[in-house]
C-alpha cells in the first residue's frame, strides 16, 4: 500500500444552512485501489466527492488531494483527475465529435486510442448534437471525456445510473482495464450494488454524514455470514443456538437458517459438535451486508 494517500481527509465537516452534510470525516484513500463509496441518498457521498476536488470548501477540517489542499488544486493537478457526476452538463449545441475535440485541447496526455475504442464499444453517435441525445448517451460521453486523458484519480458519482444493463457491463469491463495501470485510483459512488461488488477492493460506507465502515472489501465480506443448520439428532435442533450477534433466524424443529456476525470456522465446527447438526455457511452479497449494516445504523 502506498504510504502517501491520493486523498487525505482529516476532521472534514460541511454544512448547507442548518443541515450537516459531512460530520468530522477522517479518511485516507490509497493509490491503486477501486473504492466503493456507498450509502443512502442524502448521506453525504456527493458532498464528499465534490470536496475532494475543491468544488465545496470545508467548514471545518481539511481535505488534501494528490498532495495539495483540494481548494488549491491548480490546472496541472486537475489534469490528473477525471470526474463524472450523474447530472453533468455538456455543451448541448455542439456535435459529439466537436465536443470531444474541444475537451481534448485542454489535455497534454489525451489518448486517442481510448477514445476510438470507447466510441466503437459504446456506439457513440459522433455526428449528432449533444442536446439531441438520450440521458444514457450523454452519460457515456461524460465517462469518455473523464477517462481519455488517463487520470491518476478517477471520481465517478453514480456514473452508470443512466446506462442500460449491457452498457453497464461494458463500462465495468472498461474500469477493470483502466485500473491495470499502476497507482491509478478509482472512487465510485453507486446505488447499483450488484455492479459495484464486481470491481471494488475497498469500501467506504456512509450514513447521515458519517463514515460507518472504512475497510477492504474482503474484510467486509467476512463480517457477516448465513448459516444453514440441519439436525442430525432424532430430537431435532436445540431451542437455543449458542451464537452471539444473530441478526435474523428462521427455523423449525430440525432446521434453521440464520444470519449472524461471522464466528469463524473453529466456532462453526464447535457448534456442529455441540448441537449435533450439519452447518452449511454461505457468504452474503454486498447488497445483503449493506442492508444489515444500514438497518443497524438506523436503529442505533
Amino acid at each position: 500500500m502506498s504510504p502517501d494517500p491520493v486523498v487525505k481527509i482529516s476532521g472534514l465537516s460541511k454544512k448547507f444552512k442548518k443541515i450537516a452534510a459531512l460530520k468530522n470525516i477522517t479518511l485516507d484513500l490509497h493509490r491503486g485501489k477501486i473504492i466503493g463509496l456507498l450509502g443512502e441518498n442524502g448521506c453525504g457521498k456527493s458532498t464528499l466527492l465534490r470536496s475532494m476536488i475543491g468544488l465545496y470548501l470545508p467548514d471545518g477540517g481539511s481535505c488534501e488531494t494528490l498532495g495539495s489542499p483540494a481548494k488549491d488544486l491548480d490546472a496541472k493537478a486537475l489534469s490528473k483527475i477525471g470526474y463524472v457526476h450523474q447530472d453533468g452538463d455538456l455543451i448541448s449545441w455542439l456535435k459529439v465529435s466537436n465536443f470531444i475535440g474541444y475537451v481534448s485541447s485542454y489535455y497534454k496526455s489525451w489518448n486517442n486510442d481510448i477514445v476510438e475504442k470507447f466510441v466503437r464499444d459504446f456506439e457513440i453517435p459522433m455526428d449528432r448534437k449533444i442536446g439531441g441525445l438520450s440521458p444514457g448517451e450523454r452519460q457515456r460521453i461524460s465517462i469518455l471525456i473523464a477517462i481519455a486523458h488517463e487520470p491518476e484519480l478517477l471520481i465517478l458519482d453514480e456514473p452508470a445510473a443512466a446506462l442500460d444493463p449491457l452498457a453497464r457491463m461494458k463500462f465495468l469491463d472498461t474500469l477493470m482495464e483502466i485500473i491495470q495501470t499502476q497507482n491509478r485510483t478509482i472512487i465510485i459512488s453507486s446505488h447499483i450494488l450488484t455492479d459495484v461488488e464486481k470491481i471494488i477492493d475497498h469500501v467506504v460506507l456512509m450514513h447521515k454524514g458519517s463514515i460507518v465502515r472504512d475497510c477492504g472489501f474482503d474484510e467486509l465480506k467476512e463480517e457477516f455470514i448465513e448459516l444453514s443448520l440441519s439436525s442430525n439428532s432424532a430430537s431435532g435442533l436445540s431451542d437455543e443456538i449458542p451464537l452471539k450477534d444473530i441478526v435474523s433466524c428462521k427455523r423449525d424443529k430440525n432446521r434453521a437458517v440464520l444470519t449472524a456476525k461471522n464466528p469463524g470456522t473453529a466456532k462453526i465446527s464447535e457448534l456442529e459438535d455441540s448441537l449435533t447438526c450439519k452447518i452449511e455457511p454461505r457468504r452474503l452479497s454486498l447488497d445483503e451486508i449493506y442492508k444489515i449494516i444500514m438497518t443497524s445504523e438506523k436503529g442505533a
